[in-house]
């Protein structure tokens, strides 16, 4: 009995980690985004560059997001 229970909070605590790896990869991607914009209004000369490395973090960072939230859902 007091086996389930402790089965019962590891699976909790894994959701609890999930679900904070998908907020702070949402923080993370939002600073991406905005500090890459801001450098752009900066500097627009290198916006063809600094967009696609903006793109290609973004979507680096969505899937960790995108992991986390399988990991929750099998769990």
């Amino acid at each position: 009995m007091e086996e389930q229970f402790i089965i019962e909070a590891a699976r909790l605590l894994a959701k609890g980690f999930c679900t904070l790896t998908m907020g702070f990869s949402a923080i993370g991607e939002g600073f991406l985004i905005g500090k890459a914009l801001e450098a752009i209004g900066r500097n627009p000369e290198v916006e063809g560059s600094l967009f696609s490395k903006m793109i290609i973090g973004a979507a680096m960072a969505e899937s960790t997001a995108i992991y986390a939230l399988v990991a929750f859902f099998i769990l």
